[in-house]
């Protein structure tokens, strides 16, 4: 049986028990607050470009467009 905490703390508790955690502990913290730093970014951008007004149509004659323009400069 589990049973859930919930308690208060501050920034200035939470920076103190980082500080005393072993190197190898904080580097793994470290990795972990930058993927979801990176996560959050994502979902920030990807929410910023959402759109109904291009469709899959659209972005497949664009694609097709690009490659042609490179095929053609790799000709000459």
């Amino acid at each position: 049986m589990k049973t859930a905490l919930n308690i208060d703390i501050t920034y200035d508790q939470v920076l103190s028990i980082v500080k005393s955690m072993p190197a190898q502990q904080k580097v793994k913290l470290s990795k972990e607050l930058e993927k979801e730093g990176i996560r959050s970014r994502l979902a920030s951008l990807l929410n910023n470009f959402k759109t109904d007004d291009l469709s899959l149509d659209d972005i497949e004659k664009e694609v097709e467009t690009v490659r042609q323009k490179i095929y053609e400069g790799k000709k000459h």
